[in-house]
């Protein structure tokens, strides 16, 4: 009898640990791209990111719409204006606007490598926070929700770490 009671009580004393263990062996999964979009400091950066790109776009369709009028102007003075004059025009204008194509490039490309700068920022943020929750909670394995098919939705830590992250990052500081 009292053998059987130490042999229950040993399977019982298992059972718990496996249970407590379990994180270790189960891989978990996180949203970043919920993360750098709700983020608090992924947010602002989106806003951030967003309202240059409006600026831009506002600044190059009012100067692409200025040298359209300009090149009607153009146009219309053609039979008034010598041959010569008018392909000088033509010229300045193809200069016009390709400067304009060229500055526009570089605006949009710039607004690009702002945003991966702050992806980057923000990923540089998360990994000692995931690292610091994993350890924590005994998690061996944590993988970015667009690699799973299926997962149960108990496994997901996506915004157990967006919490820590506005705790501990409040701002990316770009601009």
């Amino acid at each position: 009898m009292k053998k059987n009671l130490n042999l229950l009580l040993i399977i019982i004393f298992s059972f718990f640990i496996n249970i407590k263990y379990l994180n270790a062996d189960t891989p978990h999964f996180i949203d970043f791209t919920k993360v750098l979009n709700k983020s608090i400091a992924g947010a602002d950066a989106q806003k951030l990111l967003k309202k240059k790109l409006e600026y831009e776009v506002k600044k190059y369709q009012k100067l692409e719409i200025d040298l359209r009028k300009e090149e009607k102007s153009i146009v219309d003075q053609k039979k008034i204006i010598t041959n010569e004059e008018y392909q000088k025009k033509v010229q300045a204008l193809r200069k016009k606007v390709s400067i304009l194509q060229k500055n526009k490039q570089k605006a949009f490309n710039d607004i690009a490598k702002l945003r991966a700068t702050a992806k980057e920022k923000l990923l540089k943020a998360l990994n000692p926070i995931i690292k610091s929750f994993m350890e924590k909670n005994k998690i061996r394995l944590v993988m970015d929700k667009k690699s799973i098919l299926l997962g149960d939705t108990n496994l997901e830590i996506t915004s157990k770490i967006i919490d820590i992250l506005n705790k501990d990052l409040k701002s990316l500081n770009l601009e």
